[in-house]
């Protein structure tokens, strides 16, 4: 083949081969390749190949169990899903458990909270002398009325979100495990 047969002229200049970057296999002229020599052992070895296997095409072929994955966790874990998605008793338990958890942790943390900011006013009764106390001419009931609960409530928050995703991730790994 010459480089005309792979260039075509358009305007005088040279395009490309349409075929560049393709997949394009050149035939051979079957009369002018050579048949290579095939070894005589490799004959031999085709001839028992093929008697070896006649037998087996009348047979079916015997069949074979695959397996993925672990059946026991897969069946609890599907099970579990199922059962939530589908809403059924066991469900309906798994999440009012859940639930529950969640309410008495925020019933926890709430009570904290009212504790301490409710006994401040009550140690203000009981103490006269502690109520009048003044910090840099302000009174101490001001600043622990004022200030003292932006901390802590910011800290109950923390700590009920903390433990709220602790009782999510022991819920996830019950139903996953």
């Amino acid at each position: 083949m010459g480089a005309d047969e792979f260039h075509r002229k358009a305007d005088g200049t040279r395009e490309p081969d349409p075929t560049l970057g393709k997949n394009v296999v050149w035939r051979r002229d079957p009369a002018t390749v050579e048949p290579v020599p095939r070894d005589p052992f490799e004959q031999l070895r085709d001839e028992l190949d093929s008697s070896l296997r006649e037998p087996e095409q009348h047979l079916k072929p015997r069949r074979q169990r695959v397996v993925l994955a672990d059946p026991k966790q897969a069946v609890t874990t599907l099970r579990a899903r199922v059962e939530l998605e589908e809403q059924t008793t066991w469900g309906e338990v798994l999440i009012q458990d859940l639930a529950r958890r969640q309410l008495r942790t925020g019933v926890t943390v709430a009570a904290v909270v009212l504790l301490v900011l409710g006994a401040l006013p009550v140690a203000f009764f009981l103490s006269p002398t502690f109520a009048m106390t003044s910090v840099v001419g302000v009174p101490l009931a001001w600043l622990l009325l004022g200030v003292l609960p932006f901390p802590l409530l910011f800290v109950a928050g923390l700590l009920y979100n903390r433990r709220a995703e602790r009782n999510e991730r022991d819920f996830v790994d019950m139903i996953e495990s």
